[in-house]
């Protein structure tokens, strides 16, 4: 409000000559337009043979006191256009005034809750600062402990490479060690295919009357009717006979393998696609598989070390011929022998 008082006070002090000049002006007007009429009253009565001339004068200082009101008058429409101008603008401060003072109370309320937004911004500030001290203790905490784990790291790399350098010491002997375990593998593959023949040719010397005994590939081959009932894994008298010759045989040759050679006599049951589903055996799985063990059990009563003897049942899955008559299912029933490596 002071502010707008200030203003309106130097407004008025800027019109207000103003009109004091106008009024002053036309008081000279009138008072010199007076002396001019007593004047040329005078004049007129003190010279009444140049009032013609007289006349004219008067005309013509009419005619320049007639400009000059013409002009004051032209300033005094000025001056009123400048008032007009003075008040318009009076009015827009007042309003200018009005919306500054709201502004200064709005200005007031966000003060307020700018200061109590700055308290409570300085308590968080502390409270990070708190945080923050903490902060860099773990941080040095950290610092501490990854300069721990670098060392260890160090002493690692360390360790792994003096490894290293052993792997590839250890590499180079592995890869002698091979060669030479390959070697001697390939010498007792040699030896043991040698013993095979042997035990083979034994085996043909010792079984050459009996038809229903073949040798297929590296294996020798018994037809399950020679040591089997049907559907059984109880050996015949005919076919304990025939097994007591191969444990002669098999004992003989346990004999003459070098101990060196580990070697292995494999006994494989195999049946015919005939579906079997009695107590005993649920499928020929059962039955294969106690066919070979009766055999292996057989072998160790008859001396043959057990170590020597592996067991397995084929079921009817591994046929040595594909088909259904009754031929081919009599020679798809059998037991094989296979000496082989461990």
């Amino acid at each position: 409000m002071a502010l707008g008082r200030s203003r309106r006070r130097e407004s008025y002090g800027e019109f207000w000559p103003a009109y004091v000049d106008v009024l002053s002006t036309l008081l000279m007007v009138l008072t010199l337009l007076l002396s001019i009429f007593m004047l040329a009253q005078f004049f007129v009565s003190q010279e009444s043979s140049g009032k013609d001339t007289a006349l004219r004068r008067l005309n013509r200082q009419i005619a320049e006191l007639t400009n000059l009101l013409a002009l004051e008058k032209g300033k005094q429409k000025t001056s009123e256009d400048e008032l007009s101008a003075l008040q318009s603008s009076l009015a827009s401060l007042r309003l200018e005034n009005s919306r500054i003072g709201g502004l200064l109370n709005e200005s007031s309320d966000k003060s307020k809750g700018a200061e109590g937004r700055i308290a409570s911004l300085s308590a968080e500030l502390d409270q990070e600062k708190n945080l923050s001290r903490e902060a860099q203790s773990k941080v040095a905490l950290l610092n501490q402990q990854i300069l721990a784990l670098r060392q260890q790291m160090a002493a690692i790399q360390e360790a792994l490479q003096a490894a290293e350098a052993k792997d590839k010491d250890s590499q180079v002997r592995i890869a002698d060690l091979g060669a030479r375990l390959n070697v001697v593998l390939a010498k007792q593959v040699q030896e043991l295919q040698r013993y095979r023949s042997d035990f083979f040719g034994r085996l043909r010397e010792l079984l050459r009357d009996r038809r229903d005994i073949r040798v297929v590939g590296d294996r020798f081959v018994f037809q399950s009717e020679v040591l089997f009932p049907s559907g059984q894994a109880t050996m015949t008298v005919e076919g304990l006979a025939a097994i007591d010759q191969l444990a002669a045989a098999i004992v003989q040759l346990e004999r003459d393998i070098p101990s060196e050679i580990d070697w292995v006599l494999q006994v494989d049951g195999h049946t015919d696609a005939r579906p079997i589903a009695s107590a005993q055996f649920p499928s020929n799985w059962e039955l294969s598989s106690a066919r070979a063990t009766s055999v292996v059990k057989y072998l160790v009563s008859r001396g043959v070390p057990p170590k020597r003897l592996v067991a397995a049942g084929y079921g009817e899955f591994q046929p040595l011929e594909e088909g259904t008559t009754d031929d081919v299912m009599r020679r798809n029933r059998r037991i094989e022998l296979k000496l082989t490596s461990r």
